[in-house]
């Protein structure tokens, strides 16, 4: 390390044991990655020019974290704490880690879902500092050069949204990057992607909602949202630039909305490394849950019916998956499909509507459902009754739409009736866990898509599992990276299903529940890039020349193994 600068060196395995950034003095405190603040030592003041630019005492980053943890806890509401939390990263990348990683089960919920989402309506007044890439129709002829001046150039996953189907609260213009903010941090927390690898994307491509077009303070294209042929050349010209620019990094897609996001991932599959997070990831996590309840039940996936309230892209994710799950299990795809009922706001879909084509797959022939004589009988406690459905799960974003009569005909139809709300935030679950217990004497199976309060029920208080998809992605992300695979199969993510289910612990299980604690997290997505990378090396998916793999046979996975350890960051001072 010479004086006045750091240098970042990487180890045998691409793990990071060196800084290389060419600033000195006052510069070094700005710049995020790297600065301590006053954790700096007096030795390390001398040789980085840094003496006089801070005050005398030096702190150590456990004494920074309790200082930050007292501030934070001073604060009025949720909304304030994200603020705090992600100024605290703007100043000092590697405190503000440590701060969440001091407790994940806490933090979370602010980072993320469901605080997230008042970020994203409050982006354009609560601005304070710019982060990541905002393209649109006026620069993203530029994007390739955009793309290659950023600051970090070493990206390894980018979260990529076009801000138009944003966590239950839909339309949010150039208000969705907290969403790539929040997503990159879990990839941190959990998978230990170092935050200088990460690079959130915002596509604004306008917004067809009228409160912020109408805003004064609103930050984003002041437009309506493209939409055909001049929306797909936008993502064309977008995706041509990441491909150039980082052709070995992962491509998250987040947030598209309904069609747009099934379109928009099968189209660029084999173009670049790259997924769809509320639909795989969705439906791995859902499935992971489902795993576990056939413990608890002792039952059979293939012996169950299942009933998907929300045909979005969350909603049809999960029935991909659980599709494709029984097919493993020796279903044929016909009889699995007969097994999955999906539903919108119209009803069980059927094949007599004008559908938008995701949908199509899922959709029944009424013919087949002699109860269903009239509009009037096609209702979700009908499809519960008439189909004997067992498993039940929410991706509506209508609070309260499982309600005692549904919930009690579930009942009817098995012992243990597996009942998932999903929807975020917490104020959109379809039933809370609460009613649940009570309205199935405890016999429910439950986890919910937002964080809540263990349910006390017969004088016992049981933990409520919350089928959050960052047991998914970042250990998905993580394996993808460090296997260096060139594309991303349905096969990874069924392994990080399996990964997650077979990480609960008995105990719990005894309990009825169904999810690890996010205390958990870090341990958990190691799992999930264990099992995904293994996945990528046995499909022969890895890519020649990867920095960051040199895998072709089975008998490389101990290596691989050993490669996602090393890679994994973790908020320390160098």
């Amino acid at each position: 390390m010479e004086n006045n600068h750091y240098e970042f060196e990487y180890g045998e395995f691409g793990d990071t044991i060196g800084v290389s950034i060419n600033l000195k003095g006052f510069d070094i405190l700005r710049y995020n990655n790297i600065s301590k603040g006053t954790a700096f030592t007096i030795d390390e003041r001398l040789k980085f020019n840094l003496s006089g630019y801070l005050p005398p005492r030096v702190k150590t980053l456990e004494e920074q974290v309790k200082s930050s943890l007292d501030i934070i806890e001073k604060k009025e509401n949720a909304i304030e704490k994200f603020i705090y939390i992600r100024s605290l990263y703007d100043r000092n990348v590697v405190l503000a880690h440590a701060v969440i990683a001091s407790d994940v089960t806490r933090f979370l919920p602010i980072i993320y879902t469901p605080t997230v989402g008042l970020a994203c309506q409050q982006y354009s007044s609560m601005f304070r500092k710019a982060n990541g890439i905002h393209f649109f129709p006026d620069n993203i002829d530029d994007a390739e050069n955009i793309l290659k001046n950023y600051t970090d150039k070493d990206i390894r996953v980018a979260v990529v949204t076009d801000n138009q189907g944003i966590l239950g609260i839909g339309d949010q213009g150039a208000g969705g990057i907290p969403i790539c903010l929040g997503k990159l941090m879990l990839y941190t927390q959990g998978a230990g992607i170092a935050p200088w690898h990460c690079l959130p994307i915002s596509l604004d491509v306008g917004t067809d909602n009228k409160d912020l077009i109408n805003d004064p303070n609103y930050l984003g294209w002041r437009h309506e949202r493209l939409t055909g042929d001049e929306y797909y050349e936008f993502i064309e010209k977008f995706v041509k630039a990441f491909k150039k620019i980082f052709p070995k990094a992962l491509c998250q897609w987040e947030d598209f909305s309904k069609q747009t996001a099934f379109t928009i991932r099968d189209k660029y599959l084999n173009e670049v490394i790259s997924f769809n997070d509320d639909i795989q990831g969705t439906g791995a996590v859902a499935l992971a849950g489902i795993l576990a309840a056939m413990k608890v039940k002792k039952e059979k996936m293939t012996d169950q019916v299942y009933l998907i309230h929300g045909a979005g892209a969350g909603g049809i994710g999960i029935a991909d998956q659980i599709q494709t799950e029984l097919v493993e299990q020796g279903m044929s795809k016909a009889a699995a499909i007969s097994q999955i009922f999906t539903l919108d706001s119209r009803g069980v879909v059927t094949s007599d509507r004008d559908l938008e084509p995701y949908k199509r797959e899922y959709a029944k022939d009424p013919k087949t459902l002699p109860w269903l004589k009239t509009a009037e009988d096609n209702t979700l406690l009908n499809v519960v009754k008439n189909e004997k459905v067992t498993v039940l799960i929410g991706t509506s974003g209508q609070p309260g739409c499982f309600t005692k009569e549904i919930v009690k005909a579930a009942a009817q139809n098995t012992d243990r009736p597996v009942i998932l709300p999903l929807s975020n935030p917490t104020t959109k679950a379809e039933a809370l866990p609460c009613d649940i217990y009570e309205w199935t004497d405890g016999k429910a199976l439950v986890a919910t898509g937002s964080p809540f309060d263990p349910v006390v029920h017969n004088g016992k208080a049981y933990r409520i599992g919350q089928m959050n998809n960052s047991f998914v992605f970042p250990g998905a992300g993580l394996g993808i990276v460090a296997s260096g695979a060139t594309e991303v199969l349905p096969v990874f993510f069924s392994a990080a299903a399996h990964a997650v289910a077979e990480f609960i612990k008995e105990e719990d299980l005894e309990q009825g529940i169904l999810f690890p604690p996010l205390d958990q997290l870090n341990k958990v997505s190691l799992e999930v890039a264990k099992r995904v990378g293994a996945e990528a090396i046995k499909a022969n998916v890895t890519q020649n020349g990867c920095a960051f793999s040199r895998f072709k046979h089975n008998n490389d996975v101990e290596r691989l193994n050993t490669l996602i350890e090393k890679m994994r960051w973790s908020p320390k001072y160098f």
